[in-house]
């Protein structure tokens, strides 16, 4: 009963300490530090960046709390069985402990399951397709840049690799040459990547996602953007020399920014589709390419 009193005792202070120390925390360490959570009161940054946040962030704390039972458990024992003074050889051996062999057991068994479990739950509603989504858009990665193809208008916007900004810093990119992906907020997005070469991989980091592009095979990402801004994106995975200037960025605009932006494609003459037509690929050997002119 003593023991049980203290115990209560010590509780108190304990769980004070974490109210205060959880009330003080930003939404970037109560989202795990991860990147579209800067801001306080801010909107998530797409339909599904809070669910993966939380994922994320309760995976480390239960991975910590258990963390820090081992840390005391080890503590504990090297501290209740250390050698004291005259006493020589070695403790008593304690060996087959059949509650403690079934606890090691049990308890990552149920972790492992519990990851699984909540992670499947989470990427089933992650990859889940719209039915008619609202705008559809088609990528296609190059080394080392993007084309994105707006199909529900017909218009397509071309890039080119990241290039040096003369006037800034060393290494400085010149962030209005890079690709931009113009999306409408609130909106239900599909889009489906293509690659003309070789493996890329579409990430843009605050949407806390990524996907494989991927020769010969079309992925597709769905996505409803909740909060205007400019998101950077890169490929993540590397595809050659000048992996890391394969950059693009997303725009989230409202829906007449959007109409704007998409008449300024048209206006501009980049009306249709592009396509795989400059695949690399297609020059392979094994392929109905030609390997040496005729009558060689």
């Amino acid at each position: 009963m003593r023991n049980n009193h203290r115990l209560r005792w010590a509780a108190i202070p304990l769980a004070a300490t974490l109210a205060v120390v959880l009330a003080g925390c930003t939404q970037a360490q109560l989202h795990g530090f991860l990147p579209g959570f800067e801001e306080e009161g801010e909107t998530a940054v797409t339909n599904q960046t809070d669910r993966i946040a939380g994922l994320w962030t309760t995976s480390w704390i239960v991975l910590l709390i258990v963390g820090l039972i081992t840390w005391g458990l080890i503590i504990w024992t090297i501290v209740v069985y250390r050698r004291r003074k005259g006493q020589t050889g070695l403790p008593v051996q304690l060996r087959y402990n059949m509650p403690i062999e079934i606890f090691y057991t049990i308890v990552p068994f149920i972790l492992v399951i519990g990851f699984f479990a909540f992670t499947v739950r989470d990427q089933v509603a992650i990859e889940a397709r719209y039915d008619n989504p609202d705008v559809t858009i088609e990528v296609q990665a190059k080394q080392w840049a993007w084309d994105f193809n707006y199909v529900d208008e017909d218009v397509y916007s071309p890039g080119i690799q990241g290039q040096v900004d003369p006037n800034g810093e060393v290494g400085a990119i010149d962030q209005s040459k890079l690709p931009v992906l113009v999306l409408p907020v609130n909106k239900t997005i599909e889009i489906a990547l293509e690659s003309r070469d070789v493996i890329h991989s579409f990430w843009v980091i605050d949407f806390l996602y990524k996907k494989d592009v991927v020769p010969g095979k079309t992925n597709y990402m769905s996505v409803t953007p909740e909060r205007i801004g400019t998101f950077a994106g890169k490929c993540a995975e590397l595809c050659g020399e000048y992996h890391s200037l394969m950059l693009f960025n997303v725009e989230v605009v409202s829906q007449e920014d959007y109409d704007i932006y998409v008449q300024t494609l048209r206006t501009a003459g980049y009306t249709g589709q592009l396509d795989n037509e400059f695949d690399r690929n297609q020059n392979q050997p094994g392929t109905s390419a030609p390997t040496a002119p005729e009558g060689n």
